[in-house]
């Protein structure tokens, strides 16, 4: 499969994410399309990873169909390539782009954890708390935490996103929102978690976010329990051996930091192996998850 790292369509360009790019359609809707491209520790790298654009929006539009009845989202049209103006570029959209509606994004990432992993590790590693929230002491990397924590982060345009404790987050949008943030996002994870772990999955983490549709709506925007958005790890290795496999982002970090990068712009080329051994972590968090959804991993 040839990785679409760009997309240039003839519609107005509103951004163009680490991912995502997403043009407008009208004054209603948007046209939202996940590119294979891939970031890390906020850096866009040079090579794509075939097809995972694919496999982000198909797991999203998966779990925005299973939360449906719990909370609205943004989706309108699952297969954009129906539009006239777009069916000459069906080859490139299908599978990848929806059309979603316009909302104004709430500023902050809604993040869940359920393990001790990441950033959550070194902050208990230094303060013996998770987002100032105070933890037990002798908990290890890889731990289930006593609850799920809810740690939002403000989101920058440049650089990293700002983590925030809840007292800040509801100076920053408001006692109301701020606890409905947390419901939902507490929620969502429990649900999403449970789902994982019988299918051979358990959800470490995952990052949501919200917006207002123009009537003032709550919907769940953007990206939903992907392997960009969360971390998964194969249940059998973890309960056997105690082992963290991830079939997430976090194989491309991992490498990253083994090699010594600083972090900062240019990213370093990924290898080939490095490149394929991803794109099967992602297939394989698909087929887990949503069986019946094949491309494009076959083969």
């Amino acid at each position: 499969m040839e990785a679409v790292q760009e997309t240039a369509l003839p519609l107005p360009l509103l951004r163009r994410g680490k991912v995502r790019d997403l043009y407008e359609l009208d004054a209603q809707r948007l046209l939202m399309v996940a590119t294979d491209r891939i970031s890390a520790f906020d850096v866009v790298l040079p090579q794509p990873i075939p097809g995972k654009g694919i496999i982000l929006t198909q797991l999203s539009l998966f779990w925005f169909r299973y939360f449906a009845d719990f909370v609205p989202n943004h989706v309108l049209e699952e297969d954009p390539t129906e539009l006239p103006l777009l069916r000459p570029y069906a080859e490139l959209l299908r599978g990848r782009a929806l059309v979603v509606r316009r909302a104004e994004p709430i500023p902050v990432e809604c993040v869940a954890r359920g393990y001790l992993a990441g950033s959550a590790w070194r902050e208990y590693q230094q303060c013996g708390s998770v987002a100032g929230i105070p933890l037990p002491p002798g908990l290890r990397l890889g731990s289930p935490l006593p609850t799920v924590l809810f740690t939002p982060a403000r989101k920058v345009l440049q650089g990293h996103d700002e983590n925030l404790t809840f007292a800040q987050l509801e100076a920053e949008l408001g006692s109301a929102l701020a606890h409905r943030l947390r419901e939902l996002t507490v929620e969502l994870y429990r649900r999403a978690a449970e789902y994982c772990r019988q299918r051979g999955l358990i959800l470490v983490d995952t990052k949501l976010e919200f917006g207002y549709a123009p009537d003032g709506q709550l919907l769940l925007i953007d990206e939903l329990l992907t392997p960009d958005s969360s971390r998964f790890w194969l249940a059998e290795e973890y309960e056997a051996k105690g082992m963290a496999v991830d079939m997430d982002k976090q194989f491309v970090r991992d490498y990253l930091e083994r090699i010594g990068w600083n972090k900062q712009p240019p990213a370093p080329h990924l290898p080939p192996e490095v490149i394929e051994q991803t794109r099967q972590r992602y297939c394989e968090a698909l087929r887990r998850l949503v069986p019946q959804t094949r491309v494009p991993c076959d083969g």
